[in-house]
């Protein structure tokens, strides 16, 4: 396939994505599970949209910040009260599946980079019956380093003969994607409704901002 341009973007060669607020939503298990280890650790807990704005980074590189030499106990608490509900309180968002179907059949190989720990993001997957779509499923601590560092893009991208560059599309939410995309080198594609963004994206801009997977779909079919 070759690199011309799909509306502002290079045609992508392969697509990597964010999972949480950009393929499904997943919060109300993650804000439950913190509000448990919070409660637990004696720590005031976060509102679910602190959480939502704050939870970007992988545990083994937050908790360590928020608990000390306590943070194997915190990362028991959270992981048992968050494989307690993941399942049950997972839902795609809308777009997200055509999406997928859409990448398949371009024959465009997609792959999952998250920050959420490998095991419990590769059963969502699965969950969903979504597995299938992907190439791989990185998550957090599969890799030496976790977003924001490239390292888990290369591991996603290993095996699919597409190397991380501008051909290669990075779609997430946060700032931490689009730092993400921008170590690895890849054309970093914001979704998220709010415009401005609520984070400051200036130190790694997106090449495009889009509200959502419906306005992804429609960028892949210009």
């Amino acid at each position: 396939m070759s690199i011309d341009r799909v509306g502002a973007l290079p045609r992508p060669h392969a697509v990597v994505f964010d999972w949480d607020s950009t393929l499904v939503d997943n919060w109300g298990a993650i804000a439950r599970a913190l509000d448990l280890t919070f409660v637990a650790m004696g720590h005031v807990p976060w509102t679910e949209d602190e959480v939502r704005a704050r939870a970007k980074k992988s545990l083994r590189d937050t908790f360590p910040e928020l608990f000390g030499d306590r943070t194997d106990e915190a990362t028991r608490l959270f992981y048992d009260g968050f494989g307690a509900v993941h399942l049950e309180t997972l839902r795609a968002l809308e777009g997200s599946l055509d999406v997928l179907e859409r990448l398949r059949m371009l024959a465009v190989p997609t792959a999952v980079v998250s920050n959420k720990a490998g095991g419990y993001l590769r059963r969502e997957a699965e969950h969903l019956g979504w597995d299938r779509y992907f190439h791989r499923i990185v998550g957090a601590t599969d890799a030496p380093r976790d977003k924001p560092a490239p390292d888990p893009v290369h591991m996603a991208l290993e095996g699919t003969g597409v190397a991380a560059g501008p051909a290669v599309w990075f779609v997430g939410d946060s700032a931490v994607d689009l730092a993400c995309a921008h170590a690895a080198g890849c054309t970093a594609v914001l979704l998220h409704p709010e415009d401005p963004h609520p984070e400051d994206l200036s130190a790694h801009p997106p090449a495009i901002h889009l509200p959502g997977c419906l306005a992804l779909l429609r960028q892949l079919d210009d």
